[in-house]
């Protein structure tokens, strides 16, 4: 059929039409923000040293990490942790690589035992923080991957 014959769509049904597609949009975004009270009460509990009942220092950072380890049957000792912690970080847990193959593709390694957030979000252990620069999160996380890829922690004895 030729295009004289079909009825012309005017300026203002695009214009309506728009209007109803950003109204949606701007619903759907306000959706989880209507929720979020809700929702909020049901976020789970992130576990840290302190609640732990251990020092928010390394050696509680460890020791709490072994905790959640145990619990979740993930491998690993108070030296292999701490061995490698030292040679990744020297301890400080808000250590980034800026100059490695990671960061030059993008993603830093970071935390006391440099794990890029692939890695943290892959094998990341329910009840720990979602940060990566949190230490029981951190170790907890590393260590998950170590023993998915190595055995155990006790089995890492340079980059990994």
């Amino acid at each position: 059929m030729p295009a004289a014959g079909l009825p012309r769509r005017t300026r203002t049904s695009r214009l309506v039409r728009t209007l109803a597609v950003a109204g949606t949009g701007a619903a759907v975004l306000a959706l989880p923000l209507i929720g979020a009270t809700s929702a909020s009460a049901a976020t789970p509990t992130v576990t840290s040293a302190s609640v732990m009942g251990y020092p928010n220092n390394l050696d509680g950072w460890i020791r709490g990490s072994l905790a959640i380890m145990a619990e979740r049957n993930i491998p690993g000792s108070y030296d292999g942790i701490y061995r490698n912690i030292m040679r990744e970080s020297s301890g400080n847990p808000d250590a980034i690589n800026l100059w490695d193959s990671n960061a030059a593709a993008g993603t830093p390694s970071k935390g006391l035992l440099q794990v890029i957030d692939p890695t943290f979000q892959a094998y990341h252990v329910p009840g720990t923080s979602f940060d990566p620069y949190d230490p029981i999160a951190n170790i907890t996380a590393a260590c998950n991957y170590a023993a998915a890829r190595y055995g155990s922690i006790d089995n890492v004895f340079g980059a990994y």
